[in-house]
Order: C-alpha cells, then sequence, then structure tokens
C-alpha cells in the first residue's frame, strides 16, 4: 500500500500543478520493473503516458481500484508534501518566495485548514519582514515534523496543538505582535 500512497500523493501534486506527470509515469514504470502491475492494464498505459491530461485519469483508475472509499483525504496528501517541501527547502531548492507561491495556492485550496494556517501567514510575511524568517522557520519544522510521523490526517490532527502553533509568532521588542506592512 505504500507505492499506492506514493501515487496518491504524485497525482496530489500534478492535480495542484506543482509536480509533472513524470513523476507518476515513474511510478508506473517502477511497478513493471519491479513486476508488481498484476497484469493491471491501466498501470501499463500510466508507464507509457504522456502529460497531465493522459496521466491523471489513468492513475484516478488505479487509486480508486485499490482505494475505493478509502482514498487519502486532501490534507493529508498536502501534509506529505509539506514534508517534501521542508527537505527541499534545507536543500537549498526551495525557498521563502517559492514556498510562499505554493502555500499560498495549497491553503483556500484545502478550505482554509487550521493546521496551515501560521505556517502559510509566517512564510508570506517572511518574504518582507525579517523577523517572520524564524518563526516561519520554527512552524515549517513543527508541521513538517508532525506530518512525517503521521499515518492518517486524524493522526496528525491529535498530534497538533495549535498553541504550539501560535508560538512560533514574531514578537516586536515590547513583546507584542509585529505589525506587518
Amino acid at each position: 500500500m505504500q507505492q499506492l500512497t506514493e501515487l496518491e500523493i504524485a497525482v496530489f501534486q500534478l492535480s495542484m500543478g506543482f509536480a509533472p506527470a513524470d513523476r507518476c509515469v515513474d511510478w508506473a514504470v517502477e511497478r513493471l520493473r519491479l513486476d508488481q502491475e498484476g497484469d493491471d492494464l491501466e498501470v501499463v498505459l500510466l508507464a507509457s503516458a504522456r502529460g497531465r491530461d493522459e496521466v491523471l485519469p489513468l492513475a484516478d483508475v488505479i487509486i480508486e481500484r485499490y482505494r475505493g472509499a478509502q482514498r487519502l483525504d486532501q490534507q493529508f496528501l498536502a501534509g506529505k508534501y509539506i514534508v517534501e517541501l521542508r527537505s527541499a527547502y534545507l536543500a537549498g531548492s526551495e525557498s521563502v518566495l517559492s514556498l510562499d507561491a505554493i502555500l499560498t495556492r495549497l491553503y483556500p485550496a484545502l478550505d482554509y485548514p487550521d493546521w496551515l494556517v501560521m505556517l502559510s501567514r509566517n512564510c508570506e510575511y517572511a518574504t518582507d519582514v525579517a523577523d517572520f524568517e524564524q518563526p516561519f522557520e520554527d512552524e515549517f519544522h513543527y508541521v513538517a515534523s508532525l506530518w512525517a510521523q503521521a499515518e492518517s490526517l486524524a493522526a496528525f490532527e491529535s498530534a497538533y496543538s495549535r498553541e504550539t502553533s501560535n508560538r512560533h509568532d514574531a514578537t516586536g521588542a515590547a513583546g507584542g505582535p509585529l505589525t506587518v506592512p
């Protein structure tokens, strides 16, 4: 099932416009290479698909066949993407600016989940206000660490603390919140 989770994460990222179709194709090619497709015609077709319009319907059929009503929640898939983004940020292939563009699209697409409030806000502010860089990094570490360990949205939600997130806020010299231009 871990392999199917990888496909669902890739499909989520592709459908949101964050990743190329090649990631889904590579998933299918790997299943074929390992002889794990079990004569699944859609996996064979996915391995030779090109572009978003070919990949998404085939991947959707595969996920529906094996997960059915047990499809992974969009927030869970986004959380696993946050983990990938954190690794990319630490490696220097993502920046506060590039992350801001991603989070600006992700936050409303997920219908403004509580766990993404402080991360999205701090990232946006960190693009212009240096005092928000450390709070952003603290919140990014916190949220990504929880998602890295979570096996479900419910598991994440039981571990997540809004109070902890609220502590990842920039404060002015007098101890009050900073005003943002």
